[in-house]
């Protein structure tokens, strides 16, 4: 069975492009220090690709003060990985 590698990014700032997607269900995009969040949806785009739809943007650490509760929110998967220090 062939799967789909190529993510179709649907909205946000990156609405028409695409990209490898190498099975994840989530793909994050940086864009002047902030993250934006693209998830992967059951609709195929053509026969080699699947499409992701726009979530939104968060700030590589999670919440910011002020705003809500640092304490409340899960940081980027990907900030994360790339050792961003959060509040979490």
């Amino acid at each position: 069975m062939e799967t789909n590698t190529k993510a179709y990014l649907v909205g946000g700032p990156r609405d028409g492009s695409s990209q490898d997607a190498e099975g994840r269900a989530l793909i994050e995009v940086e864009i002047d220090g902030m993250m934006h969040r693209y998830v992967r949806t059951t609709k195929e785009h053509g026969a080699d690709g699947t499409v992701y739809n726009y979530d939104g943007m968060v700030a590589p650490d999670g919440g910011e003060p002020g705003v809500e509760d640092p304490q409340a929110r899960v940081a980027s998967p990907r900030a994360d990985a790339e050792g961003h220090g959060g509040t979490h």
